[in-house]
């Protein structure tokens, strides 16, 4: 699908931010639209001058309207980072169910391709190890982490009506703990955090005993599994992660060991329903798409610590 026009929600976030250098470098034309509510224009250096790119400062839950042809729209408009959870609860609801809908809209109107980023948030706290597509998730709908899960399955839902409805053609993808420069440094997500406080020579804060597991996928990975699904002829859901699995206290001593730092290791309690392990099948991944990671958490850690620690990506 290169030298399309492309639309991103949620482009000057973290991961949209680093969807539009990649479009851009494969010779598409990007519309980044954003609300900058977790997004930051600073995501967006070295691209925002770029002849082919054009940022939109609007709120998707609000009807958006974009001029011209657009071949695809990718809906990466969300908050969520655990801290967001409590902060803007109502903004993570109406932007997964009203932004949904009217990027929905929006692809129907132009005949174009619609991407969907949905999340592993969809398992929950899951009791299938690790998570197939198939697996339909145990999540508390009424917990403060059910504001991005639900909006997220919601998300699904409706987008997979447009699609079985309206035949609009559509992609989903599942993604999990992704990680890498540009992130928020007061995003609350495990990664960003212990880096900024190991290079702080702050406590490094754990939640609970550390034992808990994540998968965690470096963002050039994963904006790679990104492009091939939105190439494909496949609908989805494919989760798009890293199957290695670390525990939370490992990932600490790997940011103790990279930064170098004596930071002190602290246990905090647990937030309520945070999952206990957290791992991707990546079998669908790797048949229909023939994707896989091929950065390690050392080199992606070493990576992510050198921007936090400088500012420069690499």
């Amino acid at each position: 699908m290169a030298d399309q026009r492309v639309v991103v929600t949620g482009g000057a976030g973290f991961l949209g931010s680093h969807l539009c250098r990649s479009l851009l470098a494969r010779g598409d034309s990007v519309v980044a639209v954003d609300n900058l509510i977790t997004g930051s224009l600073d995501n967006l250096t070295g691209i925002s001058g770029h002849r082919d790119f054009t940022f939109v400062h609007s709120d998707v839950s609000n009807f958006l309207h974009v001029p011209g042809p657009v071949d695809a729209v990718l809906h990466f408009a969300s908050p969520a980072s655990p801290v967001d959870f409590d902060r803007i609860p109502i903004q993570i609801l109406k932007v997964g169910s009203l932004g949904t809908h009217n990027t929905l809209g929006l692809a129907r109107e132009k005949g174009a391709r619609y991407f969907l980023a949905s999340t592993s948030e969809v398992y929950g706290d899951p009791l299938v190890h690790p998570q197939p597509e198939t697996y339909w998730g145990n999540v508390n709908p009424l917990g403060p982490r059910g504001v991005y899960d639900e909006a997220k399955r919601f998300a699904e839902a409706i987008t997979m009506a447009y699609h079985r409805h309206h035949g609009l053609d559509v992609r989903i993808v599942r993604i999990f703990n992704t990680y890498g420069p540009y992130m928020r440094p007061d995003d609350g997500r495990v990664v960003s955090n212990f880096i900024v406080q190991a290079l702080a020579g702050k406590p490094i804060t754990i939640h609970g005993d550390g034992k808990q597991t994540r998968s965690f996928s470096y963002v050039d990975d994963e904006v790679r599994g990104l492009l091939a699904l939105l190439d494909s002829d496949y609908v989805g859901p494919v989760n798009i992660g890293n199957p290695t699995e670390f525990t939370v206290l490992e990932l600490a001593e790997k940011v103790l060991a990279i930064t170098g730092s004596s930071s002190e290791l602290r246990f905090d309690p647990r937030p309520v329903d945070d999952p206990t392990q957290r791992r991707p099948d990546l079998t669908l991944a790797r048949s229909v798409l023939g994707w896989k990671p091929e950065i390690s958490l050392d080199e992606g850690l070493a990576r992510t610590s050198r921007w936090f620690a400088g500012g420069s990506v690499g």
